[in-house]
């Protein structure tokens, strides 16, 4: 998110059980002998992978110095005091919950809720679409509450966070109700505090009730039906005696137990969700037990097997190996896609291997390599002269990134001499924001809600594009870590000094840890439901978590892969390399619309070839830094930094084809610069390699992440229409001396 001008308690092999194994790609038996690298790769030790042990150190809140934020609100608002002693969410699909007043709606799939006024409510949304954007709208559709609760709230009473995990949060919606809100979950279920005894309970709506009708001799089961067209089911786990009150209002006297609501899309889905209305889940996690794979598991009360809901990435990846049934006529509408009905108490999602890589995945071609020579000796030149000046973490982060892609590119195409001064450069910029001696600017451990702020952040919440309130981690810290992995690989003594703070920039973002102690949050910005990153921080949105760079996210996940291979760690590298597949799969998935894909209306589809912003109740066309008809920007902000791995986030060459054709036109409009010009030359290489060639020799700048270099190392190592895409001869020696 741009919306402002733009250690791990211990470190990740000791977060898994699993025993290492190794990722990295094989060497290439048949690969011509290479130029001596700079730095040869210690001999291997008996057992372990890549030539180096494990770190044996903890590496958390201590490897930078404490914060003292003036701009981070107070937890202990909502959270519940047995909370506070741990990190606590700042990304989370609650965390308008926890902001100013927590009474923003979350969209808690299926249902938009929100708790406000000691009252629970719930929405099944409605959307609104057009051109250039397709929004859910929140309507008060049904709430529940209990009239006792009322004076609390008048005295300032607010909900409270009571527990909360991967999948679920549990909201203490006033001293008298409790709310287990599982996300996919078909109902949206209310208890009463054992502590309270029989409450008087009251449902409302904005909607005229027109029928109220018990369903059986029980009052276990009613029928709501509405003004709107809605048909509600209100299940409760003992007799409840709804009447009339007004128009718009229910109330019934003296319940205790356990009441749980559901929309009827369909008048054939009622069976089904009778069926499955006994049995509730209360709390749900996410295991990443197994590499390229993800287990949920739910704990639940009741009776009778679980019903929940599967958004389309879900059922793609679901693996044959769960015991689970999906049954297609159940389906509820969703902005993210049809929700499919599930039954199985845990599922497990399997996708395809990533292997990250240092270079590129198919070579460069012969013909390609001195081009790309003469202008990375000009580029790596042109650092001694070009310091850097800018304090902002995210563009200092672009810069270093940015000539650290200068040694890795000099491997592959056999130039080692320019490595050293390259090494210099990182030395020369990456240190003082590790050692504390960056005076302008820094990293440090804010102990509110247990996570790295900047030293200008934490004055001003407008700073390094909100990093101070936990907005866009992952984007920041992935091009740190990137120019952190590449440095410890060509200078193995340097990354040993640093690993301490290299490890807590990691865990700022990739701690897997649920245990009390931990010094960061579990997993701050990738959604384990969703299967994708969220870049607002601490801010209250309306519409829920945002996202704009799918990119920016997938570096961050590629880069801790890599410092992964710098420091030997197969278990970083698993983890890394499974939610950087995650994370292209969702953003595939969700960010790139396809012509004549059905999960968008018509309109929104035809007119768009890539989301601006997600967000969760919202897609717009627009960005938070330019406006929609800014193709340019929006193919650009899903492609940066361009990397080995960005092969794989755009796999599809005739979506490629249409996004580029979709974007072409904007090119010709006055004031588009360079640098976002490159990067539509970039993905045009994919398809038509020598047009793309012609465009870039002529680009007269570039963008303050990318350089001529690294476009040319693309385009080179690009198939042609001529060689089947991976015929013809490629500069690959290098493989011999990667990880």
């Amino acid at each position: 998110m741009r919306r402002w001008k733009k250690k791990l308690g211990r470190t990740l092999t000791r977060f898994l059980s699993k025993p290492p194994f190794n990722l990295a790609p094989k060497p290439n038996p048949t690969t011509p002998s290479p130029p001596p690298p700079p730095i040869q790769t210690p001999p291997a030790l008996p057992g372990m992978p890549h030539g180096r042990p494990s770190p044996p150190f903890q590496g958390g809140r201590d490897a930078f110095p404490q914060a003292a934020s003036t701009v981070v609100p107070d937890p202990t608002r909502f959270f519940a005091p047995a909370l506070l002693s741990s990190p606590l969410p700042t990304n989370s699909f609650f965390q308008n919950f926890v902001l100013k007043n927590g009474d923003q709606p979350e969209y808690i799939h299926p249902y938009s809720v929100r708790s406000a006024a000691a009252a629970l409510t719930l929405c099944y949304p409605t959307r609104n679409h057009s051109p250039s954007f397709v929004i859910q709208t929140f309507v008060e559709d049904l709430t529940v509450s209990a009239p006792s609760d009322a004076a609390g709230t008048a005295a300032g009473q607010r909900h409270r966070i009571a527990a909360f995990d991967d999948l679920s949060v549990t909201l203490d919606v006033s001293p008298s109700l409790r709310a287990f809100l599982v996300r996919g979950c078909p109902f949206v279920t209310v208890a009463t505090a054992d502590a309270a005894g029989p409450v008087d309970i009251s449902v409302a709506s904005v909607h005229a009730f027109i029928e109220v009708a018990s369903c059986d001799e029980t009052l276990t089961k009613w029928r709501l039906r509405m003004n709107s067209g809605q048909t509600f089911l209100l299940y409760a786990s003992a007799p409840i005696r709804l009447a009339q009150s007004s128009v718009t209002q229910l109330a019934a006297p003296g319940f205790s137990g356990v009441i749980r609501v559901a929309y009827l899309p369909d008048p054939s889905m009622e069976a089904v969700l009778d069926r499955y209305s006994r049995c509730f889940p209360t709390a749900g996690e996410a295991s990443l037990n197994q590499p390229f794979c993800v287990e949920y598991t739910w704990r639940k009360q009741g009776w009778g097997d679980l019903l929940m809901l599967a958004h389309p990435l879900h059922l793609r990846l679901l693996s044959e190996d769960c015991c689970v049934r999906v049954l297609d006529d159940f389906r509820y509408r969703s902005i993210d896609g049809d929700l499919v009905g599930v039954i199985g108490d845990s599922w497990l999602l399997r996708t395809d291997p990533v292997s990250p890589t240092w270079h590129s995945m198919r070579g460069i071609s012969d013909d390609g390599v001195g081009e790309i020579v003469a202008a990375l000796r000009k580029d790596v030149d042109a650092l001694a002269s070009s310091p850097i000046t800018t304090t902002s973490s995210y563009f200092y982060g672009k810069a270093i990134a940015r000539a650290a892609r200068f040694a890795l590119i000099a491997e592959e195409v056999g130039c080692p001499d320019v490595i050293p001064a390259v090494q210099r450069f990182l030395r020369a910029t990456v240190t003082p924001w590790l050692d504390g001696s960056f005076q302008a600017n820094g990293f440090l451990y804010d102990p509110k809600w247990g996570g790295l702020v900047t030293l200008q952040g934490s004055k001003d919440s407008g700073a390094d594009f909100g990093f101070g309130i936990y907005n866009d981690h992952h984007y920041h810290l992935g091009y740190f870590l990137y120019a952190i992995a590449v440095l410890a690989k060509i200078d193995p003594s340097w990354g040993r000094k640093y690993m301490p703070q290299a490890y807590s920039m990691v865990a700022d973002f990739m701690t897997l840890s649920r245990k009390h102690g931990a010094s960061y949050t579990r997993l701050r910005m990738f959604d384990l439901w969703k299967l994708h990153s969220w870049a607002g921080g601490l801010t209250e949105f309306a519409d829920g978590r945002n996202q704009e760079s799918t990119s920016e996210a997938v570096n961050a996940y590629y880069s801790s892969a890599l410092l992964g291979l710098s420091y030997g760690d197969t278990h970083l590298v698993s983890i890394s390399a499974t939610l950087t597949a995650f994370e292209m799969l969702a953003a595939q998935t969700w960010w790139h619309v396809r012509e004549g894909d059905s999960i968008y209306e018509d309109d929104f589809t035809g007119n768009n070839r890539v989301v601006g912003v997600l967000w969760a109740n919202k897609r717009d066309s627009g960005l938070w830094f330019a406006p929609p008809e800014w193709k340019e920007c929006r193919l650009g902000i899903q492609l940066l930094p361009i990397l080995p791995i960005s092969e794989a986030l755009f796999p599809d060459i005739g979506f490629v084809k249409e996004l580029v054709d979709w974007t072409m036109p904007a090119l010709s409009r006055e004031g588009v610069g360079e640098g976002w010009k490159g990067f539509v030359y970039a993905l045009e290489g994919i398809y038509d390699k020598e047009s793309a060639l012609q465009k870039t020799r002529a680009l007269t700048g570039h963008d303050d992440g990318n350089s001529l270099t690294n476009l040319l190392w693309w385009l080179h190592s690009r198939g042609s229409a001529d060689d089947g895409v991976v015929g013809f001869s490629r500069c690959c020696w290098y493989r011999q001396y990667c990880h």
